[in-house]
């Protein structure tokens, strides 16, 4: 009788594969979480570290793209990476330029922006914790789901969540995404870490600078108690699976009925320039009682 073969032992799998039973089929309409993290590394904070991968936390997979065709043929056109002096160019032998001058440039090789390698490049070190209310709303930019990457670094990850979630801060760090260093915010959520990039400060455009030429001037009194109670007739709890891409709904609406053979109708356009009076526009809004008007140009 043949001798049984010994069982390998089974390979323990890594944190970021259990996630795989929560990615919806390529099909879905529904939102759902990427197969491949757009980063993978380590969170530090102090000599504690863990492995951890981020995904994105919105998607744009269900949004309309057109391609561009020759009405002649309906092919598809082909952006053809072109010299003007002589003619078309392989895009595996182009190089990156930076330009110091009209037609001046310094090149680079892949090889040369490769070596200018950072230690975020492959780390996410927490450098300090601040309160929610310091940072303008004007910083904040993409969110992503921070989540543990293998079984040996749970129990870490735990621990920089409670503690972040019990002290009630927001950790800032540093990490290399797209070519280029990000300043990130670190929030806890439920079970998990939402890290948020941030935008630098050269990047935000003062407030001061668009509202300059705003006049210092105290509005009519009435006037604001009627805007409060329009205010509170339409307060409510956000909820965003009410609001709707009214636009891109019309476009598949267009699709659909274009490749049905429908005959298309033009839409009237929507007057929107009529001057009123706006003491009497707050009035009719106000008895409205929630309903909604379409905007019209006011004048003071």
């Amino acid at each position: 009788m043949a001798a049984k073969k010994k069982a390998k032992p089974a390979r323990r799998k890594a944190a970021s594969h259990k996630i795989a039973g929560h990615h919806k089929p390529a099909n879905s309409n529904e939102p759902h979480l990427s197969s491949r993290p757009v980063w993978q590394g380590q969170l530090r904070l102090s000599l504690v570290s863990c492995p951890v991968a981020l995904f994105g936390a919105t998607t744009k997979t269900s949004d309309i793209s057109f391609h561009l065709l020759n009405p002649e043929t309906n092919n598809r056109i082909r952006m053809v990476p072109t010299d003007p002096d002589t003619g078309p160019v392989e895009r595996a032998d182009l190089v990156k330029g930076y330009e110091i001058a009209k037609n001046k440039y310094v090149v680079l090789s892949n090889d040369e922006l490769k070596a200018v390698k950072l230690e975020t490049t492959r780390t996410i070190d927490i450098e300090r914790f601040v309160d929610e209310t310091e940072i303008d709303r004007l910083y904040w930019n993409d969110p992503y789901y921070l989540v543990p990457n293998d079984d040996s670094g749970v129990e870490a990850y735990t621990v920089i969540r409670e503690a972040l979630a019990q002290t009630g801060r927001i950790a800032l760090g540093r990490v290399v995404m797209h070519t280029r260093e990000r300043l990130v915010a670190l929030e806890p959520a439920g079970k998990g870490i939402i890290v948020y990039t941030l935008r630098m400060g050269d990047e935000v455009i003062p407030a001061k600078d668009a509202f300059a030429d705003i006049p210092v001037s105290r509005p009519d009194k009435q006037m604001i108690e009627i805007a409060r109670k329009i205010i509170e007739q339409r307060e409510g709890d956000f909820e965003p699976e009410k609001f709707e891409d009214r636009y891109e709904n019309a476009l598949r609406d267009l699709i659909r009925r274009k490749q049905k053979g429908e005959k298309l109708v033009t839409a009237e356009p929507v007057e929107q320039d009529n001057v009123i009076d706006l003491m009497a526009a707050l009035k009719k809004s106000l008895k409205a009682k929630g309903d909604k008007q379409p905007a019209k140009r006011a004048r003071g």
